[in-house]
């Protein structure tokens, strides 16, 4: 896509800080990381998200992004990382082509994960949406 960013980095358009590439996969440094280190893995062909990314290329993206994760822990002395994924502007997508985060994590570093709402499911309601969440799973398989 012409003018994505991540696309234009793939393409070689724009520098970044690589540190995997192969034929499908280009992981670099993000620019506002959460702790140093910080990496990106995104497919170099375009896909607006994960869940517009083929099965394929997707399980190929949680290989390398274990392998990447290993490396940061391991030259930043990282106690811990998170990967994360975000779908849609809702979830916090701000750059629409496929991206993983590799973050990370230290004690006390500052960096917090979402905490738990205090919302209650009223009785039934979990049975009732664990069976639609499944009706939705066996009607696309």
């Amino acid at each position: 896509m012409k003018d994505c960013i991540f696309c234009k980095i793939a393409a070689g358009e724009l520098p970044c800080y690589k540190v995997y590439e192969d034929d499908k996969i280009l992981a670099f440094l993000d620019i506002h990381p959460i702790n140093k280190g910080h990496t990106l893995i995104i497919p170099k062909e375009h896909y607006e998200s994960s869940l517009g990314t083929p099965d394929e290329l997707l399980k190929y993206i949680v290989v390398v992004a274990k392998k990447i994760a290993l490396a940061v822990m391991k030259t930043t002395g990282a106690l811990g990382c998170n990967i994360g994924i975000n779908n849609g502007e809702a979830s916090g997508q701000l750059v629409f082509h496929t991206h993983w985060h590799v973050m990370p994590r230290f004690a006390n570093d500052g960096y917090e994960l979402w905490h738990g709402k205090d919302t209650a499911y009223s009785e039934g309601e979990m049975e009732s949406l664990a069976t639609q969440i499944n009706g939705q799973l066996m009607a696309k398989a």
